[in-house]
């Protein structure tokens, strides 16, 4: 975890450290880390990222609670043509203590990754990057009956919907070629 103070999705727990109960909010307009996302869409690198958490001390920790905005840009995977997308997700985890994280590992309780306060610092982006990747499609379309590319040509289908090609199954290929010859002979049988 890197809990670097000046970084944007790192927040300083520090007033609320302890007393459980109190809480603050935090709203800001950061950019968007490198990697948030997938290869077919992400929300590009220094893009806006819009943040508004709660934080509320509690007595294992802090608890974050919120929702982060973002415009994801990727490209069809029927079709490939550029696409974005709005994209609104909850964020929520427990930021524990130092002691508390290492007392439930005592315990033998770790069975999830734990995120853990440094010096009252939150790094929210291993949060933020679980929340918003997995709510990305899976495969991006670019309207849900988006008939992709032609697979002889590569055309795109939405632009010629009435696109074809005459292809003969390799099966009949033999009798394709003596219809053709029987074709050729009587022309020039005729002449």
């Amino acid at each position: 975890m890197s809990t670097e103070p000046r970084s944007p999705l790192v927040l300083d727990t520090h007033e609320l450290s302890r007393r459980p109960g109190t809480m603050a909010e935090v709203a800001r307009v950061v950019k968007a880390p490198a990697d948030l996302g997938t290869a077919v869409i992400g929300i590009p690198e220094g893009s806006a990222l819009t943040v508004g958490v709660r934080l509320e001390s509690v007595m294992e920790g802090v608890l974050v609670t919120g929702v982060v905005r973002g415009t994801a840009a990727g490209e069809c995977v029927r079709c490939l043509e550029p696409l974005s997308e709005e994209l609104t997700v909850r964020v929520q985890e427990l930021f524990l203590y130092p002691e508390r994280a290492r007392a439930a590992e005592d315990m033998g309780d770790d069975e999830d990754e734990q995120y853990v306060l440094e010096e009252d610092l939150a790094d929210l982006e291993p949060a933020v990057r679980d929340s918003v990747v997995t709510a990305l499609p899976f495969q991006p379309l670019c309207r849900p009956d988006c008939p992709g590319l032609c697979s002889e040509c590569g055309a795109r289908l939405a632009d010629d919907p009435d696109h074809h090609h005459d292809v003969v199954d390799p099966r009949w290929s033999a009798l394709q070629a003596m219809l053709e010859q029987s074709s050729v002979t009587d022309e020039t049988k005729e002449s």
